[in-house]
């Protein structure tokens, strides 16, 4: 227990034990441990360390948080009333359930009785267990001796369910990085940002322009993800969970991709090249990837009667091995994607790794999307009011699509939200596209494009496809963006637009993660800041109308990106710093 960090003290009986809890500064974490507990360190760590939950219990073992301690201590009253106040730990007729009838077996029952969340880890070939004999003590201590307690912690550092590449090509030797840092007393939010700075410097190298620096580039974006693996690995083995580092390690992997896209096109522009285009259509698929999957999974979170038979389909899959990892490269997870990229820079050009970028993104975007399309259409479920909430939070509606929202009511119709946002970004991204760039027409379809939009979102979004709607709104900001700015033959005005997208794209991915944490979508000032997605393509179309072939057009996209990243930034970074969210780590989807 010391070894875990924990002050030790011996309690006689649980009346004893009580008084020693009472003493304890109510800030501070508590755990009682039957004396008679055998088991593994790492057994305990799990049950005891995890900063997560407000309480867990291994058999023998329980803990509290501060916000649990209130409910421990009114649970241990009554137990000690039930057990007597002198009585041992257990009683002697108990030896079939021994480790449920030990005080920390019963108070986490009572606990659970309070409405206190328990959580009970796995411990799989861990032991734990409080024997009430000899012989119990004899298998219990064998059990302990059979299993190798470092060999498990190191197992479960990695990741359930990774990709292909990181699974066989880095998590076999990041672990061991990750156990070097954690005896060295080094955090994850320090690996975390060697990572992001790894990854700056590898996009530094893309920009020079020359061989050597794209051979460097690739090296040291591959060494960024090893890092990229480590972090989350030593989070798990030393259980280092904590808000920030789930905020660090989600918002600094988009970060380190879209630097890396600026170095490329850089040092694409140095030899003669200019693919900026190609750069922010990446990025654009990239996030509408990364939306389409955040707005299904949160609307089908908790919904009633989640049955589908193509869900049930893929499971029968999973029971394939090799079905497993072909589907998840198909998805082109985050390593197999910067493997390709690593290589691609380092043998061949900025424009063929965006033209294999691109190809391989679609091609997965299709993939899921259609997969998510079958099992929303097949299944039978009730979305929640929560689910609603959060897809209404991923739309991002900004005040003139709520004002729009407020006047006129949504038709009727299970595809009804679904099919008056994708009329209306077709609207916006055909007249971005085939009006004649400058035009006030093209203002004009924004206004459309607002009206159907906030029409879309008068409603709570519980139907079946629903979930579309964000993902629509995202593709339709994003590309009138890149439309507009590669049509406009304005110098650098490409650049500037990626700067706009990358800022507002950040705001977006700070509220899916806020939405995870469960701390709710960030504040409804900061929407009607910065414009909502609406007034912010309705803002893009009237600075080409008027700015048209003038490079005003670069300059008034380059303030607004700053703008919106300024607003953004600032509050994120003021939320996540001083957040009492619960700590998190990333365990999810394959980024």
């Amino acid at each position: 227990m010391r070894s875990l960090g924990f002050e030790v003290q011996t309690a006689t009986d649980a009346t004893n034990a009580a008084q020693l809890l009472a003493a304890v500064p109510a800030s501070r974490r508590v755990a009682l441990v039957d004396p008679r507990f055998v088991g593994h360190r790492h057994a305990l760590r799990l049950g005891l360390t995890d900063p997560r939950f407000a309480a867990a219990t291994v058999p023998g073992a329980l803990t509290a948080q501060p916000e649990a301690r209130a409910a421990l201590v009114r649970a241990l009253h009554r137990t000690v009333a039930a057990v007597g106040a002198g009585s041992p730990v257990g009683s002697p007729d108990d030896r079939q359930d021994a480790e449920d009838r030990s005080v920390p077996g019963r108070l986490a029952v009572a606990l659970d009785a309070e409405g206190i969340a328990v959580q009970r880890p796995e411990l799989g070939s861990l032991a734990a267990a409080v024997p009430t004999g000899p012989e119990q003590r004899t298998a219990a201590e064998a059990a302990v001796a059979s299993v190798d307690d470092e060999a498990v912690r190191l197992r479960n550092a990695v990741k359930a369910h990774d990709g292909f590449f990181t699974t066989f090509f880095i998590s076999p030797y990041s672990r061991y990085i990750a156990r070097w840092c954690a005896r060295r007393g080094l955090t994850p939010n320090q690996v975390t940002t060697a990572s992001l700075i790894t990854a700056l410097i590898a996009a530094g190298s893309a920009a020079t322009g020359t061989r050597g620096g794209y051979v460097a580039a690739g090296v040291l974006l591959l060494l960024s993800f090893v890092l990229d693996c480590t972090d989350g690995q030593l989070a798990r083995y030393s259980l280092q969970y904590s808000t920030m580092g789930a905020w660090l390690d989600a918002t600094f992997d988009r970060a380190k991709e879209y630097a890396y896209y600026a170095g490329l096109a850089l040092g694409a522009a140095r030899g003669g090249d200019d693919v900026w285009v190609l750069a922010l259509g990446a990025m654009v698929l990239q996030a509408c990837r990364h939306v389409v999957d955040f707005s299904f999974n949160e609307a089908n979170h908790d919904a009633v009667s989640n049955t589908s038979p193509t869900a049930a389909l893929s499971d029968r899959l999973d029971s394939v091995g090799w079905t497993v990892w072909l589907r998840r490269m198909i998805v082109l997870p985050i390593g197999e994607r910067w493997a390709m990229i690593a290589v691609l820079t380092a043998v061949t050009t900025p424009r063929i790794v965006f033209y294999a970028l691109l190809i391989g993104c679609a091609l997965a975007a299709c993939y899921t999307t259609a997969g998510r399309l079958l099992r929303s259409l097949t299944r039978k479920a009730r979305r929640t009011d929560r689910a609603a909430r959060a897809l209404a939070d991923l739309a991002d509606s900004g005040p003139l699509a709520q004002a729009v929202g407020a006047v006129i009511p949504r038709p009727g119709g299970t595809f009804t939200a679904p099919a008056l946002a994708l009329l209306g970004a077709l609207v916006m991204v055909g007249g971005a596209l085939l009006l004649p760039f400058g035009s006030w027409l093209t203002v004009a379809a924004a206004g459309i494009y607002t009206v159907l939009s906030g029409i879309a979102v008068a409603r709570p979004l519980k139907g079946v496809l629903d979930w579309l709607v964000p993902p629509v709104f995202r593709a339709a900001e994003y590309c009138t963006i890149l439309i507009l700015a590669a049509r406009s033959d304005v110098p650098h005005a490409v650049p500037a637009a990626f700067g706009l997208v990358s800022a507002v794209a950040y705001h977006h991915y700070d509220t899916v993660y806020r939405i995870r944490g469960g701390t709710g979508a960030p504040p409804q000032w900061l929407v009607r800041t910065i414009g909502g997605h609406e007034g912010r393509t309705a803002l893009v179309a009237a600075l080409a109308a008027v700015l048209t072939q003038h490079s005003g057009f670069t300059t008034a996209l380059t303030a607004l990106a700053v703008a919106v990243a300024l607003v953004v930034l600032v509050e994120s970074i003021r939320f996540w710093v001083s957040s009492s969210a619960p700590a998190v780590h990333d365990e999810g989807e394959l980024a």
